[in-house]
């Protein structure tokens, strides 16, 4: 079975002084977060969605689902946790406690900002992580990619040809990543970007799946424009 993980903990610290997290800004009529639930809700192969917020947006994120998706049955708020990777537990431990798990079971986990995913980036991370058991959507790296180790000076310049940006889903098979999770130290869980990561450092080849510059991260307030104006190009699917 595949489920749909929307992980919407963020609270919108770059996007300014705002009452509410930026997943719940009004973009076009209706929330962000509801935009990019619409592009797992159409698929029916998802056997459910997932959205994990914070604890006291549970009931506000149930009852703008309620006004936009009525017919939400597939959908399941549940709160998030301390970090991005145990979110992600939260929602395998109710996919296991409500369905069991098992070495098919696939997770596709995405941003509540990222409203612009395609199917087509959906479908290929589904297909990859059922082959190769972990999947990452990136992009290559367009601008000169600097590293410094004192934040002041530069200490190297990779070469650009082999650099990505790394964007959501990634998608994984749930079971192994939880077997990795948790068999992972306190120390090597602290250095963790994201989940992909725990399957690097375990030895495991992760896929990269093709992104699209449009799948954007709705960060700063310049990103609503930008996503204005993708939200009125009828090519943007």
């Amino acid at each position: 079975m595949v489920y749909a993980v929307i992980a919407a903990g963020g609270i919108g610290s770059r996007m300014g002084n705002l009452e509410k997290p930026k997943q719940y800004i009004t973009l076009k009529d209706k929330p962000i977060i509801i935009h990019t639930v619409e592009k797992f809700f159409v698929k029916s192969c998802f056997q459910k969605i997932i959205i994990l917020c914070p604890d006291q947006w549970v009931s506000y994120t149930k009852n703008i689902l309620a006004k936009f998706l009525p017919e939400n049955d597939r959908v399941v708020v549940l709160k998030g946790g301390s970090t991005r990777n145990e979110t992600i537990m939260n929602a395998i431990k109710y996919i296991e406690e409500t369905d069991g798990l098992d070495d098919d079971t696939i997770i596709v986990t995405h941003d509540a900002v990222r409203p612009f995913v395609s199917a087509r980036i959906i479908d290929e991370n589904i297909e990859a992580a059922l082959e190769y058991g972990a999947t990452d959507t990136v992009v290559p790296a367009t601008d000169t990619i600097v590293e410094s180790q004192n934040g002041n000076t530069i200490s190297s310049i990779p070469d650009r040809s082999k650099l990505y940006q790394g964007q959501t889903p990634q998608a994984f098979k749930a079971k192994l990543l939880k077997e990795l999770y948790y068999g992972l130290t306190e120390d090597e869980k602290a250095i963790l970007t994201d989940a992909c990561k725990i399957f690097s450092m375990k030895g495991y080849d992760v896929h990269m799946i093709q992104g699209e510059v449009h799948n954007i991260k709705l960060t700063y307030p310049y990103d609503l424009r930008v996503a204005m104006a993708l939200l009125e190009d009828k090519e943007i699917k």
